[in-house]
């Protein structure tokens, strides 16, 4: 497996989805490498052939390969799992309960694998029942402090949070930016960010101290049309991230 150096030297990585193979050769060159770039488990009917192409993709991105869950499907976890296992990509996202799993068939320490929790609606609270047995039962709330350490002891690298709908719940990402802080863990704001919000989003987690932010930008700066992200939007998103960090 190789690791970008990129991926551990900046303090902020892009997390963008790719429609294609020539997408994803796209926006990681507009990305300048500083970016993770996604591909859904969720467009593949079975393991075999998400394995075959996945790595299609890897080699293209210099392993910059992010495997995702598909607008955090419970139902995908233990698929990514494998994928994980026998890919060794660069970045897993993964429900809260899939962590463990994750990482231990990973069988190393390297690759990032995130534990996806959810705003609770109470600030310095969230939900962790986010998994394909506990997302159908009443809400797993607990305080964010737990969360982390619970990841930590599955072995995750950073905390998911999502759906945050852009910045419609404020307050409770930045105490969870401030606990991330807290606790030296990565921070993955995820969920209805775009051109206009963005800034203000990896701004927030920055000032909080936050050791290293992943925003995903999903939708807002893909084609509708083609399904594939707009290499001159992500190109944007980098010069924001270049400003802030100046």
């Amino acid at each position: 497996m190789k690791l970008t150096p990129n991926y551990y030297r900046d303090r902020v990585c892009l997390n963008v989805l790719a429609g294609s193979k020539h997408n994803a050769v796209e926006v990681h060159a507009a990305a300048e490498g500083h970016v993770l770039v996604g591909v859904l488990s969720k467009s593949y009917p079975d393991v075999p052939s998400a394995v075959a192409d996945m790595a299609d993709y890897a080699a293209l991105i210099d392993n910059a390969l992010s495997i995702g869950l598909g607008a955090g499907d419970p139902r995908q976890s233990t698929m990514v799992t494998e994928l994980a296992r026998q890919l060794q990509p660069q970045h897993v996202n993964q429900v809260f309960t899939g962590v463990g799993a994750s990482r231990a068939l990973l069988g190393q320490s390297e690759t990032l694998v995130n534990g996806l929790i959810s705003p609770s609606g109470t600030l310095g609270m969230v939900k962790i029942s986010t998994g394909p047995l506990s997302a159908r039962q009443p809400d797993g709330i607990v305080p964010i402090d737990t969360a982390i350490a619970l990841l930590k002891d599955m072995g995750g690298s950073s905390v998911k949070f999502f759906p945050m709908g852009g910045l419609a719940c404020r307050a409770e990402y930045q105490a969870v930016a401030e606990a991330c802080a807290r606790h030296g863990f990565w921070l993955e704001p995820t969920g209805g960010i775009d051109l206009d919000n963005f800034e203000e989003i990896v701004r927030i987690a920055l000032e909080a101290g936050v050791e290293k932010v992943i925003p995903h930008v999903y939708s807002s700066i893909m084609d509708p049309e083609s399904g594939e992200t707009r290499p001159q939007d992500v190109r944007a998103l980098l010069a924001i991230v270049k400003r802030l960090l100046a």
